[in-house]
C-alpha cells in the first residue's frame, strides 16, 4: 500500500493533478484518501474511448490494431486502441501505481495478476442503446456486464469469496460511451430516429443507463466515475460530413441535453448507495478547443492521421501522420489524441479525490 501511494503521489505532482489551485486535492489529503478508501483497481465499460483492443477478438470491421494507431505506444506498436498511444484508463491505471496499462478482458494473454490490477470490458463502437453495438457486431453493455460476472467467479478462484467481493467493491468502475448511440445509431440509421425524437432517445440512453448502472450495483460495484458524451458537433468527421467549418450546434445540443439528464440521474442513484462522479468530457475538450495554447495545442480543428477530416478505423490504416501528435487535440477524425487523454485523466483522477474518496 505504501508503495502504492508513493506512486500515486508522485504522478499526480507530475501531472499538476495536485496543484495550489482551488477545487484541485493536495498531497497530503491525497495520501490519506488512498490510505483510507482502499482503492483496489480499476473496471471500464464503454466504447472506443476506454477499449484496450477487446475488438481484436470479435469479428467486427470496427479494430484499431493496425498503423498507425499506437504510434506513440510503448515500443510504437498498434493494440487495438483507436489512439496513438494510452487511454484515459490507462493513465488513471498508473496513477494508482498497479500498472501502466489495462488490458482488455478478452485478451488471450491475460493473467492472474492483471485480473487483480483490473480490466476493460469495452468494445469499440458499442453504447448505451444495445442496438447501437448489434449494428456493428461488438459487445452491448449487457454483455459486457456478463463479463463482469465472469471475472468475478475468476477472482474468486484465486482470492476466494469473500476478497473478490471486497476488490469489486473497491474499485473505480469507468463507464464511458454515448458517442455512437447518436453518430453511427442515431443520426445514420433509420431506426431510432423513426422511433424517437432526439430528446426522447436522450430519455432512453438515460434509461439504459440506470438499468446498467443498477446491474453493476447488484454485482458488487460501488464506486462509479461517469464520463459525459464529448462535444460530437467539433469532430472533424462531423463537421465534415455537415460541410461546416465551426462545432455543429444540433450535435452538440443534443449531448449537453444527454449529460444534463445523465447527472441529475446519478444524484438520484447515489441515495441507492452507489458513490459517483461526473467526467465532463465534453467541457474539458471543449476548452481545449477554444483555449488550444493553454495546453500546448496548436491544430484542433483536424486530426492528426491522414487528411484528419474524414479518416478514422479502417480509413486511417496505412496513412500518414502529422509530425507532432502532441500539438493536436484529434488522432483521427473522431478521437481524441493521447496528450488529450491524459488531460482528461487529470481530471478523473482529481474527481474521483474529491467527491468519490471522502
Amino acid at each position: 500500500m505504501i508503495r502504492v501511494v508513493l506512486t500515486l503521489v508522485l504522478f499526480l505532482a507530475m501531472t499538476l493533478i495536485v496543484s495550489a489551485t482551488p477545487g484541485k486535492v493536495n498531497l497530503l489529503t491525497m495520501r490519506k484518501l488512498a490510505l483510507h478508501n482502499n482503492l483496489t483497481c480499476i473496471l471500464v465499460f464503454g466504447d472506443s474511448s476506454v477499449d484496450p483492443g477487446n475488438n481484436n477478438h470479435l469479428p467486427t470491421t470496427f479494430k484499431g490494431n493496425f498503423e498507425p494507431y499506437g504510434k506513440n505506444f510503448f515500443n510504437g506498436r498498434p493494440t487495438g486502441r483507436f489512439c496513438n498511444g494510452r487511454l484515459p484508463t490507462d493513465f488513471i491505471a498508473e496513477a494508482i501505481g498497479y500498472t501502466k496499462i489495462i488490458p482488455g478482458f478478452l485478451d488471450p494473454h491475460l493473467k492472474k495478476e492483471n485480473l487483480l490490477h483490473g480490466v476493460s470490458f469495452a468494445s469499440a463502437a458499442s453504447g448505451y442503446d444495445d442496438l447501437t453495438a448489434n449494428l456493428t457486431n461488438v459487445l452491448p453493455v449487457s454483455k459486457q456486464l456478463a463479463y463482469l460476472k465472469h471475472y468475478k467467479l475468476a477472482l474468486r478462484r484465486i482470492v476466494g469469496q469473500a476478497k473478490a467481493e471486497e476488490i469489486i467493491n473497491n474499485a473505480i468502475i469507468v463507464m464511458s460511451m454515448g458517442t455512437n448511440d447518436f453518430i453511427q445509431n442515431y443520426y445514420l440509421e433509420p431506426i431510432r430516429s423513426k422511433e424517437f425524437s432526439v430528446q426522447q432517445y436522450t430519455d432512453y440512453l438515460i434509461k439504459c443507463m440506470t438499468r446498467d448502472i443498477k446491474e453493476l450495483y447488484a454485482i458488487g460495484g460501488r464506486r462509479l466515475a461517469l464520463v459525459g458524451i464529448p462535444p460530437l458537433g467539433c469532430m472533424p468527421l462531423v463537421k465534415t460530413l455537415m460541410g461546416s467549418t465551426t462545432c455543429v450546434k444540433s450535435y452538440n445540443d443534443a449531448v449537453l441535453s444527454f449529460n444534463n439528464k445523465a447527472k441529475a440521474q446519478l444524484a438520484i442513484l447515489e441515495k441507492m448507495g452507489v458513490k459517483s462522479v461526473y467526467v465532463d468530457a465534453y467541457g474539458i475538450i471543449q476548452n481545449a478547443i477554444k483555449n488550444p495554447a493553454k495546453y500546448g495545442f496548436t491544430v484542433t480543428a483536424k486530426g492528426c492521421c491522414g487528411s484528419g477530416e474524414i479518416e478514422f478505423g479502417d480509413t486511417c490504416r496505412g496513412m500518414k501522420t502529422c509530425e507532432d501528435p502532441t500539438k493536436y487535440v484529434f488522432w483521427d477524425a473522431v478521437h481524441p489524441t493521447e496528450k488529450m487523454y491524459s488531460i482528461i485523466a487529470e481530471n478523473a483522477i482529481n474527481s474521483v479525490a474529491r467527491k468519490i474518496f471522502v
